[in-house]
C-alpha cells in the first residue's frame, strides 16, 4: 500500500464524505475512499459521478456489474474484482456466470445481450471505442443513455482500477481474493 486509509479523524472534510454511506459494515470507511481520502476534494466530486455510475444509471443491476466485474478483470484489479463479485452475488449472478466473465464474450454460457455487454466492455478497454458492430448491438436494445451509461461504467472503473492498483488499495474484510486477478 502506497498510501495510508485516511479515516474521519484525519480530516473533517472526511467526517461528512463517510456519513454518506462510505463506509463498510463496521463503520470504518471502505479501503477505496479512505485511500482516496488523501485527497478529500477530489474524492468529494468524483463521488457525484461515481454515484450515477454506481447507483443512479439508467442499466439493470446486473448489467451494470457484468461491465464493472469484466473491467476490474480486464485491468487486473484485485480489489474491484473482489468488491463486485460481492455486488454481483447480490444483483443474482450466479458463481457460475462470475467465472464466466474471466472468459469474457466467447464463453458459450452467455445470451447475446450478456455477451453484447462483455464484448462492449472489452472492445473500450482495448480501443477505447465501441466497433459499429458492439454500437448497433447495444442500440439494437438500448435507449441512448443507456448506451452512454455503458460507456461511463466501463470509463469509470477503469479510472477506478487506476487509483487502485496504482495506490495497492488492500482489500477490505470479507472480500474475496481470486488469487487470477491481474494474470491474464
Amino acid at each position: 500500500m502506497r498510501l495510508p486509509v485516511r479515516g474521519s479523524s484525519d480530516d473533517p472534510r472526511l467526517s461528512e464524505l463517510f456519513a454518506k454511506g462510505l463506509t463498510g459494515p463496521e463503520g470504518d470507511p471502505l479501503n477505496i475512499f479512505g485511500v482516496l481520502g488523501n485527497h478529500p476534494d477530489m474524492l468529494k466530486r468524483w463521488l457525484v459521478f461515481a454515484t450515477h455510475v454506481l447507483s443512479k444509471n439508467t442499466l439493470s443491476p446486473r448489467d451494470r456489474e457484468l461491465l464493472i466485474l469484466r473491467t476490474g478483470w480486464n485491468c487486473g484489479s484485485k480489489y474491484e474484482w473482489g468488491q463486485h463479485v460481492v455486488i454481483a452475488r447480490e444483483c443474482g449472478i450466479s458463481d457460475d456466470e462470475i467465472e464466466s466473465v474471466k472468459v469474457g464474450p466467447t464463453a458459450s454460457s452467455w445470451s447475446s445481450h450478456d455477451r453484447m455487454l462483455l464484448t462492449a466492455a472489452d472492445e473500450l478497454h482495448e480501443h477505447q471505442t465501441l466497433s459499429d458492430h458492439a454500437w448497433n448491438g447495444l442500440t439494437a436494445t438500448y435507449s441512448t443513455e443507456q448506451v452512454l451509461d455503458v460507456i461511463a461504467t466501463v470509463g469509470n472503473y477503469h479510472l477506478v482500477a487506476m487509483f487502485l492498483n496504482s495506490t495497492g488499495v488492500p482489500l477490505d474484510a470479507g472480500v474475496p481474493d481470486d488469487p487470477d486477478v491481474g494474470r491474464i
